[in-house]
């Protein structure tokens, strides 16, 4: 629950700066949190979500405010752009730096070989190799075609 810890602390320091724009992207991640909780509990989890789902939240959020900052600066909308990216700013203090392009690379051989994969078929088990170590750490959007283009080829 380190995550969870650091944002409250964060929210708090937030609070006592009076940082408007930052303690309103906190609160946000925050509710996001307890909605999956609460969702985690309505399926018999008590502890509510862990560590890796917090994750896989921000990372949606991250996703979620890149799309709509793109679609306002096409609108002419700037200022809801830099909005939107500063909020992103707030959201990716959270999370692990990403991998650049040659660890990405790395460790998608090492997912293959790990897994044993060997055809298309196998790319769901490379998929949740990657997804159980670097969650919030490489873009599985991304992803998802090289390791088809490699287990084609390979």
């Amino acid at each position: 629950m380190e995550l969870r810890n650091r944002v409250n602390v964060a929210l708090k320091e937030a609070m006592k700066e009076r940082a408007a724009d930052r303690l309103s992207t906190l609160r946000l991640i925050n509710a996001a949190i307890k909605d999956k909780d609460i969702e985690a509990r309505g399926e018999g989890r008590e502890d509510g979500v862990g560590e890796a789902e917090v994750l896989a939240i921000l990372g949606k959020m991250v996703k979620q405010r890149q799309e709509s900052a793109r679609v306002y600066e096409e609108g002419g909308r700037i200022d809801l752009a830099e909005r939107e990216l500063g909020e992103i700013k707030v959201i990716e203090e959270f999370l692990p730096r990403q991998l650049n392009e040659a660890e990405v690379d790395r460790a998608v051989k090492e997912a293959i070989a790990e897994t044993g994969a060997d055809s298309i078929r196998d790319m769901g088990r490379v998929m949740g190799a990657l997804k159980s170590k670097y969650t919030g750490q490489m873009d599985f959007g991304a992803v998802g075609p090289q390791i088809k283009s490699r287990l084609c080829a390979g």
